[in-house]
């Protein structure tokens, strides 16, 4: 009997350890797989004041890494890169989350807000995916591919 309390107390510790299943850092995060197989972990931004946060002041995106955008509806949207200081590939898709537009190697802006040119824009888009510059090419992204996310 006088070991049946610590057997019990270690298993009630220990079963709070292991990989989390839900909770900040996972809630706010999804798992994208590329036409080839490929995944990136994306955080996923819905709230209109983080989606125009973005990657604004960060200096890296590590590699197998990206940023989803969410938007309510399909519609057109642009996107500007003030404030970010890393260049991006921008990917847009449609509802069913077909690439209908990529800006690779999109440049960071510096300058004032109001001389940063926005990209995008050209076909109705809901989701948008943000990867280091050079990633859609090394992943092999074309006009028409179908991402699962």
């Amino acid at each position: 009997m006088r070991y049946w309390i610590p057997l019990l107390l270690l298993a009630l510790a220990g079963a709070g350890c292991g990989p989390p299943t839900a909770g900040p850092d996972v809630l706010n995060m999804r798992t994208i797989t590329m036409p080839g197989g490929q995944k990136v972990e994306a955080e996923v931004e819905m709230n209109p004041i983080d989606m125009e946060k973005g990657m604004m002041f960060r200096d890296s995106l590590p590699h197998g890494h990206g940023m989803l955008f969410i938007h309510d509806k399909q519609d057109v949207h642009t996107y500007w890169m003030y404030q970010v200081n890393i260049p991006l590939d921008i990917i847009w898709m449609d509802s069913h989350h077909r690439i209908v537009e990529i800006s690779p190697d999109t440049p960071p802006c510096h300058t004032k807000a109001s001389l940063c040119p926005t990209y995008g824009g050209h076909a109705p888009s809901q989701y948008v995916l943000e990867l280091g510059g050079g990633q859609a090419r090394r992943l092999g992204l074309r006009l028409g591919q179908v991402l699962d996310f």
